[in-house]
């Protein structure tokens, strides 16, 4: 009795070490968040208001490009609001992970627009350009 009792304890014990080293190196609820950053942030989104801790908020607006100047972009998202988007020559514009230039952006393009609220956008990812007509 006493042998079936020690080595049940033994492979309770390695159970429980194995699942404790495991849960310590995995990085926590790290499918969930994924999950959720993934739906909040994903292709459905219209547009968000992100604040760091340090205070400084970002805006992320998705919609098409209906006007485009070297100092100005001005987006029709999806709720149809108009949301004018200030540009700056530091601005980054991304398509498929290649930057190309600023000059390059035109009407009817889908583009996700990262900018802070005081300042003109940082990024601008292109996730569809309109066919030619």
């Amino acid at each position: 009795m006493s042998c079936m009792f020690s080595r049940r304890f033994v492979v309770l014990a390695a159970v429980l070490v194995t699942v404790n080293v495991v849960l310590w190196f995995a990085s926590p609820g790290l499918a969930i968040r994924g999950a959720i950053v993934s739906e909040l942030f994903g292709p459905k989104m219209v547009r968000a208001q992100v604040y760091e801790k340090n205070g400084v908020q970002y805006n992320l607006d998705r919609g098409v490009i209906t006007q485009v100047s070297p100092t100005q972009l001005t987006l029709r998202e999806f709720d149809g609001r108009i949301q004018p988007i200030p540009l700056a020559t530091t601005t980054a514009v991304i398509r498929l992970g290649r930057r190309l230039p600023l000059t390059v952006l035109a009407k009817r393009w889908r583009v996700l627009v990262t900018w802070p609220a005081t300042g003109p956008a940082e990024f601008v990812d292109v996730e569809k350009i309109a066919p030619k007509r």
